[in-house]
């Protein structure tokens, strides 16, 4: 059976979309039409590979994290309770009103229907599900334990998205205050200066070097400014181009990480990521090789990526993991302790979601600490600006009032 995305008017003319499942698309229009419904297009929802010629409706966006995370949730919920998959999957689909979900959920469940494994059927949606998704979903199928995995798979999806919008959020408002400072620098120059310092230069009178520094700048930026903004667009694209060239990139993770603030950061979101991911696969029942392999897609910082490979490498020839991650010295002292103590005791899985814990908590501490330093420094530093521009504006008025006196 095949999931189709249909296009139709109904009984009352109102135009209307939805997904309908058959065994071939002759079917799917015959049950529109007894349904009432004048189909207007139906077309099969696969996602061929890239490039493949294909007449179907190609599912080629992914979803939200947010949505992956509610999704995930709401199965391991219905599959706990006792529910068959197939009934479950129906029930998400009823329940679901995001229509993008509503289509990979009818194209998963008619692949279920088909005989195809939960894995098998949503590795034919690689841009919604991640790999480690369809990894710990073929560890739970191959072990007899999927409900289980499934909920750690949804606090996992979870615990990652409010990670991510955790960091995310912080920022937002220190990009807010930096972009209207830039507005307000902005027009100050092109504006305010021009017009104000104008009436000084026909009196003839020698500018203070401030005032004549704020009329150059103004004057260059009101004349060149459509080549400031293509030099500006040039060169963002241009550094998008470098960035793409991996060894550049990991020169750029390298600094990053030797930053005090920045550097700390990254190492710290990177780490419980790596931790967590490990954790989840570990108590999943993956062998480790496989779950390091894993893992490190899920490291976004570069030398950090390859030290976790290296490690994978030295733990095939028999080295511990602690050992293995301790030679790299990029990961925190405290997780190469706690995988340590996990090795020994035989409880990796649960040190490596301890490790985790502690990184998350660490991160969202040091954001906290480091949004509340940034926001008053950029407010100080758009008043020292705006005050430099004051000055430049009223030094001349003191000159002109000590000539006068």
């Amino acid at each position: 059976m095949t999931a189709f995305h249909y296009k139709a008017f109904d009984g009352g003319g109102h135009a209307v979309q939805g997904v309908i499942e058959a065994d071939n698309l002759r079917l799917a229009r015959q049950q529109l039409r007894e349904s009432g419904f004048t189909v207007l297009d139906a077309q099969a929802i696969t996602q061929d590979a890239p490039g493949a010629a294909s007449k179907s409706w190609q599912f080629r966006r992914g979803i939200s994290s947010a949505q992956l995370g509610l999704m995930t949730r709401q199965l391991s919920t219905l599959l706990e309770a006792g529910l068959p998959l197939e009934q479950a999957l129906s029930a998400l689909i009823e329940q679901t009103e995001a229509e993008q979900v509503r289509r990979v959920l009818a194209g998963v469940r008619a692949e279920v229907l088909a005989g195809n494994s939960l894995a098998k059927s949503m590795e034919r949606y690689g841009t919604v599900f991640p790999e480690i998704y369809l990894a710990l979903v073929r560890a739970g199928e191959s072990s007899g334990n999927l409900v289980e995995v499934m909920v750690k798979l949804a606090d996992y999806t979870e615990s990652r998205h409010a990670l991510q919008q955790k960091v995310g959020l912080a920022f937002v408002y220190p990009a807010i205050v930096t972009v209207v400072a830039l507005s307000v620098v902005t027009g100050l120059l092109i504006y305010v200066v021009p017009q104000v310092a104008g009436v000084f230069v026909h009196s003839k009178q020698t500018l203070p070097l401030l005032t004549r520094m704020m009329l150059f700048i103004s004057s260059a930026l009101q004349t060149f400014w459509p080549y400031i903004l293509l030099a500006a667009v040039a060169s963002a694209f241009g550094v998008r181009a470098l960035l793409k060239q991996e060894e550049l990139r990991f020169r750029l993770h390298a600094r990053l990480l030797r930053l005090p603030l920045i550097g700390r950061l990254l190492r710290g979101i990177n780490t419980a990521r790596m931790a967590s991911t490990l954790a989840i696969l570990a108590g999943s029942g993956v062998p480790l090789l496989t779950a390091l392999r894993e893992a490190a897609r899920v490291v976004s910082n570069l030398p950090m990526r390859r030290a976790l490979e290296e490690a994978s490498l030295k733990v095939r020839e028999g080295v511990t993991l602690s050992r293995a991650l301790a030679a790299s010295g990029l990961f925190p002292p405290i997780l190469v302790h706690l995988i340590a103590s996990g090795e020994s005791s035989g409880k990796l899985d649960k040190m490596l979601e301890r490790a985790a814990m502690q990184q998350a908590r660490e991160v969202d501490s040091f954001v906290s600490v480091l949004t509340a330093l940034l926001e008053p420094m950029l407010i100080l530093a758009m008043g020292v600006i705006v005050l430099v521009i004051v000055l430049a504006i009223l030094l001349p008025i003191v000159e002109m009032n000590q000539m006068v006196h």
